[in-house]
C-alpha cells in the first residue's frame, strides 16, 4: 500500500478507488496489459477496470496499444500502456566532483542529458546557479517545456534528512551542513523537488532496473570519493532517524588505524577512498615497486591498469580486502540476498571485486554468506539519475502524487470531465506537490 495511506483513515469508497487507481498504474508501468489482466491480477470487476482506465485515458496517463490474442479463438484483447511521455521527470547526480541532469520520461527512459565537472566545494549558491543552466539546456534539447515536468529528484553525496530535504553534517560536502538542499532546487529549477543521499539512489536503481531488479534486501555500496551504502530491506529503503544509516565507509575496521575525514581511527574511508588509493599507489611507487603507470599518476590511469599493472593490481587487492572486511559486517547484521558495489572506483572489475568477495565471505557466518550474491553494478553513471527517477516514481504513486501528475499530463489538453481521484483533504500528502 502507497505509503500516504494513514491507518486512522476510513477508507471510504474514494479512497478505495484511489488506491485502485494507484496499483493499476504501478502495474501498467511494469508492462502492458489488457483489461480483463488488470481485472485478474487487482480482483477487480471488468467493469471498476473499465472505469479507472476510462478517466485514465482522458487524463492521458494511458492509452491503447494494439492487440493481442486473446483466450478464445477469434477474440482479440486491446493492450493498455502507459503513456511513457505524458510527463517528464528530472533527475540530478551531484557529486563530489560532478553534476549530471537527465530528463526522463515516466518509465526512467533518457530524453536528454548533459554532464559537467564541478567541485561540491563550490558551494550550494554556485550549484543551483549551475543545475538551473544545466536544466534549462536539457529540456531545451528535449523541447519539453517546464510545465510539463512533474519534479526533480537529487542525490547528494552525504546523509540528507529525506524528510526535509536537510544535508546533516557531510563529512565530504563542507559547508554544506545544514543546507535544505529541497527548498533550495525548488527555488532554482521552479519545480517540487525530492533529494536523498546517493548510495540510497543506487540501491533504488539497482532494485528497480538492475541485474537484481526486484529484490527486497540489497545493499548498495558506492565507493568514490567517499563510501557510502544504501540498504534496502523488505523492499523498503533504510534511512534511520535523519537519514545518516548506510554510512560504512565511516565504519572502524581497524580501532588503531589513521583517522579519516569522519574523524573515525581506521575507518574504511581511511583506506579504500579515492584520495588515499592515489596516495598508497604512490607511497608504493616510491618504495620501488615494479609499474608501468604514467605521471602523474590519476585515478583513471589507475582504473585502466587493474588488470595489468603489477602496482595497480596490488592497490585494488588492497582495497577490496578492506571493502570486504566492512561489508562482512553489513552481511552479518542485515543478511541480504546480494550486494552492489558502484562508484567510481568500481571501475576497476574483476580485481577489486574478487578481492572484495574473498575477504567479506570469509569474515561472514554461512547462514548470512551462502545465499549473498556479490557484483559489480551494471548500470554504469546512469546509476544516480536512474535511482532519482525512482525516487520521484514512488512519490508520483502516491494520491497526492497522482493528482499532480494528472495536472502535469493534463497541461496544454484542457481540464477533465471528472476528477481523477478525491479530495486531497482526504489523505496525508507527502511535501512537495504544490
Amino acid at each position: 500500500m502507497p505509503s500516504s495511506f494513514h491507518p486512522s483513515i476510513p477508507l471510504d469508497l474514494a479512497a478505495i478507488r484511489a488506491r485502485h487507481t494507484l496499483l493499476l498504474v504501478g502495474r501498467l508501468w511494469e508492462g502492458d496489459r489488457a483489461r480483463v489482466d488488470l481485472a485478474r491480477e487487482l480482483g477487480l470487476s471488468r467493469s471498476a477496470i473499465s472505469s479507472i482506465v476510462a478517466e485514465l485515458i482522458e487524463a492521458g496517463l494511458v492509452e491503447e496499444a494494439g492487440q493481442r490474442g486473446g483466450g478464445q479463438v477469434g477474440r482479440r484483447a486491446t493492450l493498455l500502456a502507459l503513456r511513457a511521455g505524458a510527463a517528464g521527470l528530472l533527475a540530478v547526480d551531484l557529486g563530489a566532483s560532478h553534476l549530471r541532469v537527465e530528463l526522463l520520461d515516466l518509465r526512467c527512459e533518457p530524453l536528454a542529458g548533459r554532464e559537467v565537472a564541478h567541485d561540491v566545494l563550490a558551494g550550494p549558491g554556485a550549484t543551483y546557479t549551475r543545475l538551473a543552466d544545466l536544466a534549462a539546456e536539457v529540456l531545451r534539447e528535449a523541447g519539453m517545456p517546464r510545465e510539463r515536468v512533474a519534479g526533480v529528484g537529487a542525490g547528494v553525496p552525504g546523509p540528507v534528512d529525506h524528510a526535509t530535504g536537510r544535508v546533516v553534517a557531510p563529512p565530504n560536502m563542507p559547508g554544506w551542513d545544514g543546507e535544505d538542499v529541497r527548498a533550495g532546487l525548488e527555488r532554482a529549477l521552479g519545480l517540487p523537488a525530492w533529494v536523498d543521499n546517493d548510495a540510497n539512489l543506487g540501491a533504488l536503481a539497482e532494485t528497480r532496473f538492475g541485474q537484481h531488479r526486484g529484490a527486497r534486501d540489497l545493499i548498495y555500496v558506492k565507493v568514490a570519493t567517499g563510501i557510502g551504502a544504501g540498504v534496502l530491506l523488505g523492499g523498503r529503503l533504510h534511512r534511520g532517524v535523519r537519514g545518516g544509516a548506510g554510512e560504512i565507509g565511516h565504519i572502524s575496521i581497524n580501532e588503531q588505524g589513521p583517522i579519516g575525514r569522519s574523524g573515525n581511527p581506521g575507518s574504511l574511508e581511511s583506506y579504500a577512498a579515492a584520495r588515499v588509493l592515489l596516495d598508497t599507489a604512490e607511497a608504493l611507487r616510491a618504495a620501488g615497486a615494479v609499474t608501468t603507470l604514467p605521471r602523474p599518476l590519476t585515478l583513471a590511469t589507475l582504473i585502466a591498469g587493474a588488470g595489468s599493472d603489477p602496482l595497480a593490481r596490488e592497490v585494488w587487492t588492497g582495497a577490496g580486502h578492506h571493502l570486504g572486511v566492512a561489508i562482512s559486517t553489513a552481511l552479518n547484521l542485515f543478511n541480504p540476498a546480494a550486494v552492489v558495489l558502484g562508484g567510481r572506483l568500481s571501475q576497476a572489475g574483476d580485481v577489486l571485486l574478487q578481492a572484495v568477495r574473498e575477504s567479506a565471505l570469509r569474515r561472514t557466518m554461512p547462514v548470512n554468506a551462502d545465499p549473498t550474491c556479490i557484483d559489480l553494478g551494471t548500470l554504469g553513471d546512469r546509476t544516480g539519475v536512474l535511482g532519482a527517477g525512482a525516487m520521484l516514481l514512488d512519490q508520483l504513486l502516491t494520491p497526492a502524487g497522482l493528482r499532480h501528475l494528472y495536472r502535469v499530463a493534463a497541461w496544454g489538453r484542457g481540464p477533465p470531465a471528472a476528477p481523477l481521484l478525491p479530495s486531497p483533504l482526504a489523505f496525508s500528502a507527502p511535501g512537495g506537490f504544490p
